[in-house]
C-alpha cells in the first residue's frame, strides 16, 4: 500500500502525491505552509474530502513545527493558528471534512490554554496540542475507514445473501480510494473488502468526467490491488445497469461524499445525482460511504449546500501524457489539447446534491445507517453528542 499513499507525514516533514501527473508518474511535493497546501488543495493535485483535511492539517503543522509562529502570548499564538486555519477553509468549501478538521484543532488549543494559563510554558502547551490534535486527523480516518469497509460489505452481503457462490458486482464514482483519504478509502474500501472477503464478483468504475478521476486514479487503483475491474464511461452506466439482472448482476453503486447533511442530503463529485435516479430506475441499491467527519449536522437539507464551479477549461480542454506510436505512454511528453470550442459557454459545478429519497445505505466507522419511517436519514445513534449539542432532541 506504501506505493497508493496520498500522504506521507512525519514531524516536521509533510509529502503530497501530485495526483495530477498520474497514473503515469509517481511524484511526491512537500509542502511546507499553509500556501502551499491551499495551492495543493485548490490545483487538485490532492483531493477526496479526507484527503483535504489531513493535508490543511499537516501542513499548518509543519509551517508550526518549523517557527512560522513568532507569538509568545498564548492568547497570539491561538489567533495566529486561527487565522492560518480559517484560511486554508477557503481552499475547497464544499467538504465539510476541512471545515470539522479546523473545529476540532481549534477546540484543542483553545484546552491546552486553558490548562497552561498557570504556566509560563503554555504557549508550548498549545503547540503540543495543535501537533497531536493534526496527527490523530491522520491516524483516526486510516481506523476509519476500516471499520466502514467491514461495515458495508457487512450490511451488502446481508441484502444479497452474498457468499463465495453468489458474488455481486458494484459501479463507483470518483476516487475514494487510499489517494483521497490515509489508506484503504470509504467507498473503495468497501469494494476492497468486499474483495478481500471472496464476496466481489466485479467492480466497474466510471472515468469521472470533467476531472477523469475514475479514469486515472480509481482504475489505477483497483489494477493495482488485482481487482477484477471494468472502466467505462460515465454515460453508460444506465446501459450497465440494463444488463444487470441477465448479466452483470449489478448489486450496488457505492460512492463517497463530500458532505452528508442532516435528512441525509448528500453532495458528491458531479454526475453521483444521475447514477442515484439510475439505480433506482433499475432497482440497484444505492449506497454512500462516509465518515462521520463527512456529516454535516447544521445544515438541514441539500439546498444548504455551497456547490463549487471550476473553470471552463476543464470541459474544453484536456492534457495528459504523450502515447508513442507503439502505444507506450511517455509521462516525461505531455500535452494540452482542445476537444471543444473555445468560445462556447461553460457551466462546470464540481459537485452535485443526491436527495436522500435516493439513498439506500450510508455507511459510516461507527455503522450502517437506513433510512426511518419518514423516509430520511437519523443520524442520532451514530453522532449522539453532536446530535444534542446542534439539534438538541
Amino acid at each position: 500500500m506504501a506505493g497508493l499513499q496520498a500522504i506521507r507525514y512525519s514531524r516536521g516533514k509533510l509529502e503530497v502525491l501530485d495526483q495530477l501527473r498520474l497514473p503515469h508518474e509517481h511524484h511526491y511535493d512537500e509542502v511546507n505552509t499553509a500556501e502551499e497546501a491551499f495551492d495543493s488543495i485548490k490545483s487538485m493535485r490532492v483531493r477526496g474530502a479526507p484527503a483535504i483535511a489531513i493535508v490543511a492539517a499537516l501542513a499548518h503543522a509543519v509551517e508550526l513545527h518549523n517557527g512560522a509562529c513568532t507569538a509568545t502570548a498564548p492568547e497570539d499564538v491561538i489567533s495566529h493558528i486561527d487565522a492560518r486555519l480559517d484560511y486554508l477553509k477557503g481552499s475547497r468549501p464544499t467538504a465539510v471534512d476541512l471545515s470539522n478538521a479546523i473545529a476540532v484543532l481549534k477546540v484543542a488549543i483553545r484546552a491546552a490554554q486553558i490548562e497552561g494559563l498557570a504556566h509560563p510554558e503554555s504557549r508550548d502547551a498549545i503547540l503540543n496540542a495543535y501537533f497531536q490534535a493534526a496527527e490523530n486527523i491522520l491516524e483516526k480516518d486510516l481506523q476509519n475507514n476500516t471499520s466502514i469497509g467491514s461495515h458495508g460489505a457487512t450490511w451488502l452481503q446481508q441484502q444479497y445473501n452474498a457468499g463465495p457462490a453468489r458474488k455481486i458486482s458494484v459501479l463507483t464514482h470518483c476516487n475514494t480510494g487510499s489517494l483521497a483519504t490515509s489508506g484503504h478509502g470509504t467507498a473503495l474500501g468497501i469494494i476492497r473488502t468486499l474483495h478481500t472477503s471472496g464476496l466481489l464478483e466485479h467492480a466497474y468504475c466510471t472515468e469521472t468526467r470533467p476531472y477523469n478521476q475514475g479514469s486515472r486514479l480509481t482504475s489505477f487503483e483497483l489494477v493495482f490491488e488485482g481487482i477484477p475491474s471494468t472502466l467505462i464511461t460515465d454515460s453508460m452506466a444506465g446501459a450497465l445497469f440494463a444488463l444487470h439482472r441477465e448479466r452483470m448482476n449489478i448489486g450496488a453503486v457505492i460512492v463517497g461524499a463530500d458532505r452528508v447533511v442532516r435528512n441525509g442530503d448528500t453532495a458528491n463529485k458531479i454526475g453521483t445525482y444521475s447514477l442515484a435516479v439510475l439505480a433506482r430506475h433499475h432497482g440497484v441499491k444505492f449506497v454512500v460511504a462516509a465518515p462521520t467527519t463527512s456529516i454535516d449536522l447544521e445544515t438541514e437539507t441539500g439546498a444548504g449546500i455551497k456547490i463549487e464551479e471550476r473553470k471552463k477549461e476543464e470541459l474544453t480542454q484536456i492534457s495528459g501524457a504523450v502515447v508513442n506510436s507503439d502505444g507506450t505512454v511517455d509521462p516525461s511528453r505531455t500535452a494540452r489539447v482542445a476537444i471543444a470550442d473555445q468560445t462556447i459557454g461553460v457551466w462546470n459545478p464540481a459537485f452535485d446534491v443526491t436527495p436522500h429519497e435516493l439513498i439506500d445505505a450510508i455507511v459510516t466507522e461507527k455503522g450502517t445507517v437506513v433510512k426511518g419511517a419518514n423516509g430520511e436519514f437519523d443520524f442520532r445513534q451514530v453522532l449522539p453528542e453532536r446530535w444534542t449539542r446542534i439539534v438538541g432532541k
